[in-house]
This record gives structure tokens, C-alpha cells and sequence, in this order.
């Protein structure tokens, strides 16, 4: 590696060092390394994920891709008869660059592993005659990635892609939910990884809602509800958390 990127690295890693907190408003695209399940999940169990791409800061500071997110379960409620369950947890920590950052987030989009795996499949499937670069994929919540261009929303330019996977996208409203878009000292684009701008709520899980994102209190704990049967929130789904000021 040259000495000049070598050098812009250590600026970037010594700037993100100097941050007392990641900036509110931030986005944390992650995926879960631990399994979510009310019927053996317990209360103060340690559960962590892995940011799933680089998340730009406006310092120019990244939080690198594979960053740990750590947290842990709050309450657990399991089925019972015909009642349904109820699962809360809360991440409290990223760890990146060698320190670890305090952070309180909510959740605004929760997806299945069978929809983040065809989120990373191109529309007409792989083929060894098409580099990824010139794939197109659908991002979870419906929009158009272009791979090596431009992330649309209909006809609407709403983002770009990003070699080697993810998306930069200026967060947007959902319609008829409780997602908002831009806030906080984080306006610019978002690393929104396979998440569409307006993606908000769960997706391709059957039964399962998200009935406290955690933006208000108890600030930072997210509920999960099944009203059937017992929440289960296999390894490998995806989140969408953002960064919350506890102030705000």
C-alpha cells in the first residue's frame, strides 16, 4: 500500500477516534450474528451484529464495514396458549477501530435472511457472463440498483450504488408510518446497504411487527411482537438502525 494511502487511513481512523459519539441521525446498516427468540432468548443476554457496509460520517471518518454492534436482550415475554409473544432488545455499543463508542439507535427496517439474499441476487440471476458490476438487484422496499450507477425510486434518482456492495441514499419518509426522513447532523447520503430510502417495518417475516422502534421511551429499546407464535429472528437478517440523540 503506498505511503499516501496508508497515511489517510490513519487520518480517517485517528478522526473517527477523536469523535465522542457516532452523529445523530446516522444510519448503521447491520447484520444479526445473533438468533432473536422469545421462546430461549433471556433477559441480559449479550447479542451482537456486524455493520453490513461503510458508514461515510460527515467528519469523513468511516465506520468500516464488519464493525461489531453489541447489545443485549431487555424483557422477554413468551407465547402462551393462543397469546402471541413479545421480544425487546437494545444495541448500546459499536466497536470500531479499535474503541468502543456508546450509542443508543432505534430500528426502522427489520428483514429476513430469504430477503437479503434476493436483495443481493441480480434480477435475472447470477451469471458467469455478467460481472457483479453490471448487475441490477432490487433493494429491500422495492427500489432499482444499478450496480456501478445510479440507485432509483421509479423514475426518481434517489441514490448510487457502491462498488463491492450497498447503496448511498438520502434517507427518505415512509407514507402512512412513523419513518421519518433526514434528521439530526447527518444529512448527507446514507450508507442504506440493501435498504430501499423508504424502507420501514419488517419484511419477509410472517407475524411479526414492530410495535416500539425505540424513539421514544424507553429511548433506544426496540419491541418485536408476534401475535401467534413466538418471535424468532434467525442470525443473518438485516437491520436498519439509526443513531438517536437520548436528548432529542
Amino acid at each position: 500500500m503506498k505511503r499516501a494511502a496508508i497515511v489517510g487511513l490513519m487520518l480517517l481512523a485517528a478522526a473517527l477516534f477523536a469523535q465522542n459519539s457516532i452523529p445523530n441521525g446516522t444510519i448503521l446498516p447491520a447484520t444479526l450474528n445473533s438468533s432473536l427468540n422469545s421462546g430461549k432468548s433471556r433477559v441480559g443476554q449479550e447479542i451482537t451484529a456486524r455493520i453490513a457496509q461503510d458508514v461515510p460520517l460527515p467528519s469523513g471518518a468511516r465506520i468500516r464495514e464488519g464493525s461489531k454492534l453489541i447489545g443485549h436482550i431487555v424483557a422477554v415475554s413468551p407465547a402462551a396458549g393462543s397469546a402471541g409473544a413479545s421480544l425487546a432488545f437494545s444495541f448500546d455499543t459499536i466497536r470500531t477501530s479499535g474503541r468502543s463508542i456508546p450509542i443508543t439507535t432505534d430500528l426502522r427496517a427489520l428483514a429476513s435472511m430469504m430477503e437479503v439474499l434476493d436483495a443481493e441476487t441480480p434480477d435475472t440471476g447470477p451469471d458467469y457472463g455478467t460481472p457483479p458490476t453490471a448487475w441490477v438487484t432490487r433493494q429491500i422496499g422495492g427500489e432499482v440498483n444499478y450496480h456501478s450507477g445510479p440507485v432509483t425510486h421509479g423514475s426518481e434518482l434517489v441514490g448510487e450504488s457502491v462498488l463491492g456492495g450497498g447503496a448511498l441514499v438520502r434517507v427518505a419518509s415512509n407514507a402512512g408510518s412513523r419513518c421519518r426522513g433526514e434528521i439530526g447532523e447527518n444529512p448527507q447520503r446514507q450508507a442504506l446497504w440493501l435498504f430501499a430510502s423508504d424502507a420501514c417495518g419488517t419484511y419477509g417475516f410472517v407475524d411479526l411487527t414492530i410495535v416500539h422502534a425505540g424513539r421514544t421511551e424507553p429511548i433506544g429499546q426496540v419491541v418485536l411482537r408476534s401475535e401467534k407464535k413466538e418471535v424468532s429472528v434467525p442470525g443473518g437478517s438485516g437491520l436498519l438502525l439509526r443513531v438517536i440523540d437520548r436528548t432529542q
